[in-house]
């Protein structure tokens, strides 16, 4: 029992190196959009009170911790042991994380510009946002952000492979996010982008939903130990495809058993249902974590 409680402690000081590094990180990714954003993000929050940035940045900062997350994942084996200590191989696993954390932050950045463009192209994000204040179109990039920060951790997790297969699986995750979108967009009865840009916050909700649903299916196909480019494109395929299918099928089955008397597409677009939009997004994220974690 002593020695249990001695190797815990002995633990604590590694595994608090990480917890250092992901508060830097934070920093870090900070700086870098600031440096990035021709406008003042702290003039548009604490004197505008701009709640769509706040939103927006709010899952930028949560998709620069997964990118941080899905490089701790293999050093994880690092802190568990116990005769390690701080050695350079410790100090090297640090190093690694810290250093998959920043080209994370680079990514997440350049990645979310793409996606947007092709997720909101019939508007300038930037606009709704900072002139519009769109709470809408911040949630979206809420999700885009979470998605892709989903994406691009499951993409560098693990040891094997290298720097080519991660940027393989993570160009084919994000031709994966706006695949899903592009269907999401044809298969809804009404203009997404006509209803976001009028500032209708339900349908940006329900499509950041989708969003961060299909990024979590993502997640699961690119995410582990690469097996080989055969073996690793059709497990990618495999998931990818029965999370397209199980998510839009649920789309309709959430409309009809959680929303029996009404349409789900009227509550989004004629009553403006902020409440529906949760449902629904919360009902599906709930479902691609069941896929997650049952196969």
């Amino acid at each position: 029992m002593i020695e249990s409680f001695i190797n815990v402690f002995e633990q604590i000081p590694r595994g608090l190196v990480y917890v250092v590094m992901g508060v830097v990180v934070l920093a870090i990714a900070r700086l870098a959009q600031d440096l990035i954003t021709p406008y003042r993000i702290q003039e548009q929050l604490n004197h505008k009170d701009n709640v769509a940035l706040a939103v927006s940045i709010s899952g930028y900062y949560l998709g620069v911790i997964l990118v941080f997350l899905g490089g701790l994942y293999q050093p994880f084996l690092v802190i568990a042991d116990d005769n390690l200590g701080f050695t350079a191989e410790y100090w090297r696993e640090v190093g690694l994380v810290f250093g998959y954390s920043i080209v994370g932050i680079a990514v997440l950045n350049i990645a979310r510009v793409i996606v947007d463009k092709l997720v909101l192209h019939d508007f300038r994000t930037e606009d709704e946002i900072i002139n519009d204040h769109n709470a809408g179109t911040g949630a979206v990039e809420f999700a885009v952000y979470v998605a892709v920060g989903l994406v691009i951790a499951g993409a560098i997790s693990g040891d094997s492979g290298g720097p080519e297969t991660a940027l393989a699986f993570l160009g084919l995750g994000l031709v994966a996010l706006i695949v899903y979108t592009l269907v999401y967009e044809w298969t809804t009865p009404y203009s997404i982008h006509e209803q976001i840009e009028s500032d209708n916050v339900a349908v940006g909700v329900a499509l950041g939903g989708n969003l961060i649903a299909i990024g979590i299916v993502v997640f699961k196909a690119v995410f582990g130990e690469f097996t080989g480019w055969a073996d690793s494109i059709a497990g990618f395929a495999t998931y990818a495809v029965l999370g397209f299918v199980l998510l839009y099928v649920m789309r309709f089955v959430v409309d009809r058993v959680l929303f029996p008397h009404v349409k789900l597409a009227d509550e989004l677009t004629v009553d403006r249902n902020l409440g529906a939009a949760f449902i629904e997004s919360s009902a599906l994220i709930g479902i691609s974590l069941i896929l997650f974690f049952a196969i």
